[in-house]
């Protein structure tokens, strides 16, 4: 934690209620001192005061979050000013939370522990965002994004106060939905893409916080910001909101301009995590499917089947290589794109004959492979026969005046209670492979690999 005040008596204050908590605690002065530190010490949060000489909060506020650098950080202001105007100007110019002297300790570290945990899994997503730029992706720039457009739910019983947060929520092109009860509310989350959930602790009926901890359980809701609206007299509830997972809270009378600027700001950082996990998702996709047939690709394949053998399941796994015959005729007389094409049929039909919970990938070149677990000799036997009779049946017309005949070679090495190598099963399948090519291809070898209690009794 960082904590930033010109007045060592109140840096010194708040650094003994973040010690006694087991923050590591680093201290500044002035502005300037704070964004050098925030740059090259990488604070999971930063306490920073509004009333400073030379560069005040606000503008050392602002400087942070325009910095790539720091720009993640959480940001608390604190002032002893208790007015509705700097705290509004402190959250737009880009501060997480605002907090007026005489602070509450329990409130500051529910504050505190809220955004620390934010920022770590903000951190776990850009390292991830970094990795793939350092393995050649190129995933697209972050920047700033809009809510326009996006969608929020409003779970309030009292008509004229959920009016008053839609209207606010409305200023800012955010759509919103309204629920009146928690089953509603549970319903509507689980049907509707939402940016943000407003609660209303006021509400009659039923336990507002229950609905929050049933939001957060649910792998649907569990990532959608959280803000309630509060009396005077909830903080024991919003402390214990903190606790479940709330991200953020404003308390009556309803100010709908500080209102806005608490949404907005739960709201892009619900993007910025989405942008951050597709950008993953693709870069992921990249690594691991092969782009021509969509299928997984070799790396994928070779990790599969690594964890498949170190479990020692016990049961049967096998293994399918699958060869295309006279590729390489295919691709000297019709061209590669025809090549590709017949690569991209025999994917197409692999996906329809595998089992749902087979793994098929494409190794390179014209070989493919189809891991198989739980099946008995007589299962991929059958399965290896249906997908190279389906597609020697299936009409290939590289050019429109003849066909050209599409076949597979297939060996299957069938491996009881998985006690082998991933080297033996390969080099098993491999073996069938070639002697399904040997004995004069488009047909199919199986071998069984023996366990070594069999191995025992036969060499016994």
């Amino acid at each position: 934690m960082l904590i930033v005040d010109d007045i060592e008596a109140n840096a010194h204050i708040l650094s003994v209620v973040a010690l006694d908590q087991y923050y590591a605690v680093l201290t500044a002065s002035s502005g300037a001192e704070a964004i050098k530190l925030a740059q090259s010490w990488q604070p999971d949060v930063i306490v920073l005061d509004v009333m400073m000489p030379e560069l005040d909060g606000y503008e050392t506020c602002r400087r942070l979050k325009a910095d790539e650098r720091t720009m993640h950080i959480p940001i608390v202001m604190v002032t002893a000013l208790d007015g509705t105007a700097e705290k509004l100007r402190g959250l737009e110019c880009g501060a997480d939370d605002f907090l007026t002297r005489p602070i509450d300790t329990e409130t500051f570290l529910a504050r505190i522990k809220g955004l620390v945990r934010l920022k770590q899994l903000f951190d776990e997503w850009r390292a991830r965002h970094e990795t793939m730029r350092a393995l050649g992706f190129a995933p697209e720039p972050l920047g700033i994004v809009e809510v326009n457009g996006t969608r929020a739910l409003v779970v309030d019983d009292w008509d004229l106060g959920a009016a008053s947060v839609e209207d606010a929520l409305g200023e800012d092109g955010i759509l919103a939905v309204r629920a009146s009860n928690e089953e509603e509310a549970i319903a509507i989350s689980a049907c509707q893409e939402l940016s943000l959930i407003v609660i209303n602790l006021s509400m009659r009926g039923f336990e507002p916080l229950r609905l929050a901890s049933r939001l957060r359980a649910n792998v649907i809701s569990r990532d959608i910001p959280l803000l309630l609206i509060a009396e005077n007299d909830h903080r024991d509830l919003v402390l214990r909101g903190f606790d479940l997972g709330v991200n953020d809270w404003i308390s009556r009378p309803f100010n709908p301009n500080e209102f806005r600027v608490r949404a907005r700001n739960q709201i892009r950082r619900k993007l910025y995590q989405d942008r951050l996990r597709s950008a993953l998702d693709g870069a992921l996709k990249m690594a691991l499917i092969d782009p021509l047939t969509g299928l997984y690709n070799r790396r994928y394949f070779m990790r599969h089947l690594e964890g498949v053998i170190a479990s020692k399941q016990m049961t049967n796994v096998a293994l399918l290589m699958i060869d295309v015959d006279s590729f390489k005729v295919i691709n000297d007389q019709f061209g590669h794109q025809t090549g590709d094409t017949a690569l991209k049929l025999l994917g197409e039909r692999l996906r329809l004959e595998a089992r749902a919970v087979d793994l098929v990938a494409r190794l390179g070149g014209e070989e493919f492979a189809v891991v198989m677990i739980g099946a008995g000799v007589d299962e991929v036997a059958a399965t290896a026969e249906r997908i190279r009779a389906n597609l020697a049946e299936q009409e290939f017309n590289p050019a429109s005046e003849s066909a050209f005949p599409l076949t597979v070679s297939i060996g299957a090495a069938v491996c009881p209670a998985c006690d082998i190598s991933l080297d033996e099963l390969m080099r098993a399948a491999d073996r069938a492979l070639y002697l399904a090519k040997g004995r004069g291809r488009n047909r199919v070898e199986v071998t069984i690999l023996l366990s070594p209690d069999d191995r025992a009794a036969l060499s016994g």
